[in-house]
């Protein structure tokens, strides 16, 4: 085929926010194609560029993988959760015929989001600084491990370094275990929100001044600030946060309790629902000093944690969750994926979605009523692309 054209809305809907807003994506992984995929869901037209042959890295990490009716493998699942609502095309930037339809690309484009190593795309001539003189209304978003500055910044980054590193596996997992990463890459899905964000507020600034901008964003820089109410204890108080499982470090009782049929998450965030706690559980805790209020139930966690769990272990989960929904005291079951999406709730909302004829999970932004998601499948195998 010729070179690529920018492709019309996959929906026409004139309401999506992002109508008329071009990326050009030349990232690979998790951050900036998540990054590219929620632009692409609120209404951004989505060109991806990937490797000829391999594509990006993320095909292949599979089972599972994804198939077509006729049965051809159209990549790992994985891939497939990153990527709705884009196009594909394989072109090889470091050949001179490659760069030059990237270029010609840019020239048109509103945003370019990639995730090269620092000076990776100035040996190209495709970094921003080369590309803003051909465009300088251009908006690029640079994803890397640790920033564009810093003694660290020539390293290659990865979500489990930055979760290490940033400080969020030290408070994670049991107080006698290792420290654990979460189930799901974090750092490079908030990095990816986060350059969503830095993304919007440049067009903003655009549409006034009419310049461009590059934006900066770090795994590193990303789990250390979300690292929020725990790092402003430490700041605060001076001592460093520690595992409490899946209790709460600013809250208690707020945590996973035993039933006689599986655990129930109960979050008693005030003392008065911590009162309404303990009188379905027909206890006088609340009476207590020693746990009369959230401080003072802090300082005797351990002995507060013990008494609830063995009163709690004496219910069917259901009615005790039945309990304290009556009585408005936050609580919710530990759902495996398969519960998660039969839930009534999550039904309702609509969060399982058919794409171009495949599963996927949905944007969470509504706008309107309008849950904001493309209809686009995520591509297929790239396109190649001739220089003709």
């Amino acid at each position: 085929m010729a070179k690529p054209a920018w492709q019309d809305s996959a929906t026409g809907d004139p309401a999506k926010p992002l109508d008329g807003v071009r990326v050009l994506e030349l990232a690979r992984i998790l951050a900036g194609p998540w990054c590219g995929q929620l632009l692409a869901d609120l209404g951004a037209e989505v060109i991806k560029i990937e490797r000829p042959g391999a594509g990006d890295d993320t095909r292949h990490w599979g089972p599972p993988f994804v198939t077509a009716e006729d049965g051809t493998s159209l990549g790992a699942a994985y891939f497939h959760s990153t990527n709705r609502g884009k196009c594909s095309f394989a072109i090889d930037i470091a050949s001179t015929e490659g760069q030059a339809i990237i270029r010609e690309l840019a020239s048109g484009a509103d945003i370019v989001i990639e995730n090269y190593k620092v000076g990776g795309l100035a040996k190209y001539g495709l970094d921003h600084a080369a590309l803003s003189e051909l465009n300088p209304r251009l908006i690029t978003c640079s994803i890397t491990g640790f920033g564009q500055t810093g003694p660290y910044a020539h390293r290659a980054g990865y979500d489990f370094i930055a979760q290490a590193m940033g400080g969020m596996m030290s408070m994670t997992g049991e107080p006698d275990r290792e420290p654990q990463k979460a189930g799901i890459a974090v750092a490079d899905l908030f990095t990816g929100m986060y350059s969503t964000v830095a993304i919007l507020a440049a067009l903003n600034r655009r549409d006034r001044t009419g310049s461009g901008a590059h934006i900066d964003m770090a795994l590193l820089d990303t789990q250390v600030a979300v690292m929020a109410n725990q790092a402003m204890n430490w700041m605060t108080s001076g001592k460093v946060p520690r595992r409490f499982g899946n209790g709460h470090a600013n809250l208690a009782p707020y945590q996973a309790f035993p039933t006689l049929d599986g655990p129930l998450v109960i979050a008693a965030g005030n003392d008065g629902q911590f009162a309404s706690l303990c009188r379905i559980l027909r206890c006088s805790l609340h009476e207590d000093p020693r746990f009369a209020t959230n401080p003072a139930r802090l300082a005797n966690r351990a002995e507060l944690v013990a008494t609830v769990e063995a009163l709690t272990a004496q219910w069917n989960r259901q009615a005790l969750f039945n309990a304290l929904e009556e009585a408005g005291v936050p609580a919710g079951p530990i759902n495996e994926l398969d519960e998660v999406f039969a839930d009534p709730q999550v039904v309702a909302r609509g969060l399982a979605v058919m794409a171009g004829g495949r599963k996927g999970v949905a944007s969470p932004i509504v706008i309107d009523g309008v849950r904001m998601v493309s209809d686009r499948a995520a591509p297929g195998n790239p396109e190649p692309v001739d220089d003709e």
